[in-house]
């Protein structure tokens, strides 16, 4: 695949529109892209056709003729529904086509994705996003790439319409490695911001201003600046879904296993975001974390927090043929 040019721009088959998928997709529609797009929900469709897209009806009809291939879709299983089988990428790709995975999955799945591919003569790319709704909507999303070094260079222009920060951290599987490590950051900045706040309101200090202070010196995060609505209001539309963490979480406790590396902090937050979920608040933004501290503090949380929609979180329709339901759709940054 040449590397492009406004003149040559790849045509783009996108597999996975929810939350995350469809501004990712609208965004390379925008930059002028010429993007074919499936997800199982006709919303999805629907929402892609107007911004300029093209709407197909399978996984086989977005990838026929497409130069390159990008899946957005919850987990590996998800990612395997749609890579193999009869109607998956691997299928009906024709060999040279790129095939670039930016769901949040286990780097095992990925280097397995790219032992199969490499037979059927198309490459494979990992890469994972962080940054949530609100980057992938504003297309300044941080992009963690795994694969080859030439691969990631004929990518870099179309990633470049997706984030800012687009970097190649290594061999197949070290983008979801990354992003493993990604996952396990947030959710301890989330907790102990969860913490603040209920310590802060508990010892009757102004939350926002305490806020405001905390933001400007060390203790300032993107976390604390991104959910700081989230924490004060109460509210959760989930930007990025407990759900889709506890999951990560999962993905982060298995990888860090595999290599002897110990996360004592990691798997005390695992069980935390476990929680959350078996307390019904799997559907909330993963800023929620906060009711469980309020749980533990005694505070009456009521039976559910407020999502604001109905919302799902790294994407889509799950495509045809996936093995399981998938309640909903990052991506967050996830």
């Amino acid at each position: 695949m040449p590397t492009p040019t406004p003149t040559t721009l790849p045509r783009i088959a996108w597999i996975g529109l929810g939350i995350m998928g469809l501004p990712m997709a609208s965004n390379l529609v925008k930059a002028g892209y010429d993007v074919t797009g499936h997800t199982l929900e006709q919303a999805g469709l629907d929402r892609l056709a107007a911004v300029g897209g093209t709407p197909a009806p399978s996984v086989a009809a977005a990838v026929r003729g497409a130069d390159v291939v990008i899946t957005m879709v919850p987990a590996s299983p998800d990612v395997e529904a749609v890579a193999y089988g009869e109607d998956g990428v691997l299928a009906h790709a024709a060999p040279g086509t790129l095939f670039v995975d930016m769901s949040s999955i286990t780097p095992r799945t990925s280097v397995e994705l790219a032992e199969a591919a490499a037979g059927k003569g198309v490459r494979v790319l990992d890469a994972p996003v962080s940054g949530g709704e609100a980057g992938a909507v504003e297309g300044v999303l941080s992009i963690m790439v795994g694969g080859e070094r030439a691969d990631f260079e004929r990518a870099r222009p179309l990633l470049g319409a997706l984030g800012t920060t687009v970097v190649h951290c290594g061999p197949h599987g070290a983008g979801q490695t990354v992003k493993a490590a990604n996952q396990l950051i947030v959710a301890a900045n989330i907790q102990a911001c969860a913490e603040a706040v209920v310590f802060l309101e508990k010892s009757g200090v102004d939350l926002e201003a305490a806020l405001d202070v905390l933001g400007g010196g060390l203790a300032g995060s993107a976390v604390l600046s991104r959910k700081r609505h989230n924490f004060l209001s109460r509210h959760y539309p989930p930007g990025f879904r407990i759900d889709l963490h506890h999951k990560d979480m999962g993905i982060v406790t298995e990888a860090a296993r595999a290599v002897g590396a110990a996360v004592p902090v990691g798997a005390l937050v695992a069980s935390l975001v476990a929680a959350a979920r078996a307390q019904g608040d799997g559907g909330l933004d993963h800023s929620a974390l906060l009711r469980g501290v309020e749980r533990l503090s005694g505070i009456d949380t009521g039976r559910a927090g407020r999502a604001g929609r109905s919302g799902r979180a790294e994407d889509v329709g799950r495509p045809e043929g996936a093995g399981r339901a998938e309640s909903a759709g990052q991506g967050g940054r996830r």
